[in-house]
């Protein structure tokens, strides 16, 4: 289990993290996500024991990262500009990080062959997304037992995300790998993520399971005789209201088959409920915060 608890970050003045607490379970992929800037890629540093936390701890198995081999060695960080030795190839790449690694070779070969990337040509002379793929395969073929990704999907083309997300999953089910991973594109990690948090203001400002999250919220499409107004609605947990003649569109958080039943007490003439996904929940949770107005963006 990875812990993080009370988590203090500041670079040169800048507050970067202010009481971060979340935690991960063992074999579960948690999304981190964020508004550019939130520090989501120092919080990875952190967590890879790269950067020394001004104050807090973060804890793997009850063990702190920060200096500590014994924890790093079972821990593989992908960031989002990895180091690879100048002018290498494929095969002095691998040489490079078989060093520090156990890595399957059967395994990163298939991989590579998957990704369709050419094995003799320089890695200076890969495109961004070819570097990526490089790593991903790298990153899966050595399935540590924790794994932090950054911005993991950055440069990827919908076939090789696809091939990512599959070989991800196999490789968490058969070493039980615990991952964290953060990434701007929240459709994708909606694919593949168990929980997440949403950090915001230098602090996780919510967490939680993903699946049961996106069932507490809901798109509610509705309407009356009665001409209502939002200050009608008082009685829910509004997240967004708009209205275009007598139809009402409302994010309302709260158990969907409760919601439904207090709006049909109000004898609706329409009603529909439309799930939200997480990119949706997630621009809701932070409009609701006061970054972003929903109704005039």
């Amino acid at each position: 289990m990875i812990e993080v608890e009370h988590l203090y970050k500041t670079l040169g003045n800048n507050h970067v993290l202010e009481d971060v607490n979340f935690k991960v379970e063992d074999g579960k992929i948690f999304g981190l996500v964020g508004i550019n800037g939130a520090g989501k890629s120092t919080l990875l540093r952190l967590m890879s024991g790269v950067y020394k936390e001004d104050a807090g701890k973060i804890l793997y198995d009850g063990k702190e990262v920060y200096e500590n081999v014994e924890v790093k060695k079972d821990i593989f960080f992908l960031s989002d500009y990895p180091y690879y030795p100048k002018n290498s190839t494929v095969a002095t790449f691998l040489d490079f990080y078989s060093t520090f690694y156990d890595v399957d070779i059967n395994l990163f070969n298939k991989l590579l062959k998957e990704f369709k990337l050419p094995l003799q040509k320089s890695i200076n002379n890969y495109s961004k997304g070819m570097k990526r793929q490089l790593f991903i395969a790298l990153a899966i073929a050595i399935s540590p037992k924790y794994l932090l990704l950054d911005e993991a999907f950055d440069g990827l083309d919908p076939l090789a995300r696809l091939i990512f997300k599959r070989n991800l999953i196999k490789r968490l089910e058969a070493k039980n790998m615990t991952v964290v991973i953060s990434s701007h594109s929240l459709r994708e990690l909606e694919d593949i993520c168990d929980s997440y948090g949403l950090l915001d203001n230098h602090k996780i400002m919510h967490s939680g399971d993903l699946l049961e999250d996106k069932e507490n919220i809901h798109t509610y499409q509705v309407a009356f005789e009665k001409d209502l107004v939002k200050e009608d609605f008082k009685d829910f947990n509004v997240c967004y209201f708009s209205k275009l003649g007598k139809v009402i569109k409302i994010v309302i958080k709260g158990n969907k088959d409760e919601v439904v039943s207090k709006l049909n007490k109000m004898h609706p003439i329409l009603l529909d409920v439309i799930p939200l996904n997480f990119e949706e929940m997630f621009v809701y949770e932070v409009e609701e915060k006061g970054y972003i107005d929903h109704e005039n963006k």
